[in-house]
């Protein structure tokens, strides 16, 4: 866990909830940016190419907001950009975000039974040195059948459309049905702990 005094600054350039949870229970303090870029125009046949190169894009994206803004010269401490991407492989398919209530049915009731694969990606850019590391996880999750009235109740809730694949790991109505996760809960929440921690040493 990093000490009390930090003595570098983080960025988290996600407007994900799950991420600034999972970077708060790792005991960091940052700010939160979001990179606001036009995710489908970036294309990748495997879906670990398609997370780096998302996370790539988010940080070049933030980085040139910096820039515009002087704020990049104005830097004191060491300061790391911390971006990430997560999709979800459904039988060889790569799922992103759902782009309606009716995609996001359709990927749930898919779920339902079956096993959906979890690609996340990390990339920390060190904004003084310009020094980046990156890296990948996946984990596995099993499911459970999941009933018809499940399915509606997370229809209703407009976050199932923020979330990679409409996989959101963490719900009270989802995690009940969940029957085994191999490899990490934080992989599938959007950031991995043990592989963010390790390239922020890295890129430091």
């Amino acid at each position: 866990m990093p000490p009390n005094n930090q003595s570098f600054e983080i960025i988290l350039g996600s407007s994900s909830t799950a991420r600034r949870q999972i970077l708060s229970e790792m005991g960091y303090e940052f700010t939160i940016m979001s990179a606001d870029i036009d995710e489908k125009s970036i294309r990748k046949e495997k879906p670990e190419d398609l997370v780096m190169a998302l996370a790539e894009a988010k940080a070049e994206a933030i980085m040139s907001r910096l820039a515009i803004t002087d704020h990049l010269k104005e830097l004191t401490l060491p300061t790391l950009l911390i971006t990430a991407d997560t999709v979800v492989v459904y039988e060889g398919i790569i799922r992103e975000k759902p782009s309606s209530r009716e995609e996001a049915r359709q990927f749930i009731k898919d779920y339902s039974g079956g096993i959906a694969r979890v690609v996340g990606s990390v990339v920390v850019t060190n904004l003084v040195t310009g020094s980046r590391k990156g890296g990948w996880e996946s984990a596995e999750v099993y499911f459970l059948d999941i009933p018809d009235e499940v399915i509606d109740g997370l229809i209703e809730e407009v976050i199932i459309l923020n979330v990679a694949g409409g996989l959101m790991l963490e719900h009270p109505l989802t995690l009940p049905l969940i029957d085994t996760v191999i490899g990490t809960s934080d992989c599938v929440m959007g950031l991995s702990k043990t592989l963010t921690e390790k390239l922020v040493q890295e890129a430091l």
